[in-house]
């Protein structure tokens, strides 16, 4: 299963891109696993996980049907 990841705002510049595939995934914590190991910087920056264009603060399965996106920091007005 291939899933395709979403990088916006600082992160494109930590990862050097803003979208990247990424082979047997099974779910946001070992999707956060190896995004850390590939990619160490992104241990001291703040982001947020999004699947689907909903933000999720827990472990969710990946589907190829989704969504991933990291989202750094934001604010609104």
């Amino acid at each position: 299963m291939s899933i395709s990841i979403l990088f916006f705002g600082q992160l494109t510049d930590i990862t050097g891109c803003s979208q990247l595939k990424m082979d047997h995934v099974e779910d946001t914590d070992q999707l956060n696993a190896v995004l850390t190991d590939q990619y160490p910087l992104l241990t001291q920056t703040k982001y947020v996980i999004a699947i689907n264009k909903k933000i999720i603060r827990t472990k969710v399965a990946l589907s190829q049907e989704v969504e991933v996106a990291l989202l750094p920091p934001f604010s609104g007005g």
